[in-house]
């Protein structure tokens, strides 16, 4: 699903009102019959305007996604990609940030590298521990409704990340323009993971 500054449509509703976005991905999805919508990996938007979290006078305006975004209804299960164990947590409340997030941390062979899950429901992160495991296939988290994540019409934000640096539950998921070479290094398209196939 298109929701870069490109998509005219978007100029129709309030993209701030997190019911008329969800209103809108419903009237996409079933269009094309389908329960999930997905995209946004680099992808310019408008969406993060209405937040200061994302630009401020002094600090460039981050609007490009560096994660992919899976859009379905609040309290659908996230299964874990691969085996990993908890890196960290955090409720990122902020209006338009992520709400509750989980970081793992895996290893394959002598790789080591991180997955970011953002606006999952807050039942997700309560009894979470750092360190504890989740093998491939197992539920992770649920997503979270507007009112705990974020204020976004329910979805899940996927990224992976090759070095976190210092960060603990939280990482950019929205990049500027002139920091956009270090993220597409540092955060690849995370459909390496998914696999999910396209029609053109």
């Amino acid at each position: 699903m298109d929701l870069s500054v490109n998509n005219s449509n978007l100029a129709q509703i309030d993209i701030t009102d997190a019911l008329a976005f969800e209103n809108y991905i419903l009237e996409q999805q079933q269009v094309f019959d389908s329960k999930i919508a997905f995209g946004g990996y680099l992808e310019k938007r408008n969406l993060y305007q209405r937040s200061s979290h994302f630009k401020s006078e002094v600090t460039e305006e981050r609007n490009i996604h560096i994660g992919i975004d899976l859009w379905t209804q609040a309290g659908t299960a996230v299964i874990c990609p691969l085996d990993g164990w908890i890196h960290s947590f955090k409720n990122n409340d902020a209006i338009g940030d992520y709400g509750p997030t989980l970081i793992l941390k895996h290893q394959l062979e002598n790789e080591i590298f991180y997955t970011l899950y953002g606006h999952l429901s807050l039942e997700s992160i309560q009894n979470i521990k750092i360190g504890m495991s989740f093998e491939k296939g197992q539920q992770l988290a649920t997503l979270g409704n507007p009112s705990e994540n974020g204020d976004y019409a329910p979805h899940l934000h996927f990224q992976i990340i090759k070095n976190i640096d210092e960060y603990c539950g939280d990482y950019p998921g929205v990049c500027s323009l002139s920091n956009l070479d270090f993220y597409l290094e540092n955060c690849p398209d995370p459909n390496l993971l998914l696999k999910i196939k396209t029609l053109k």
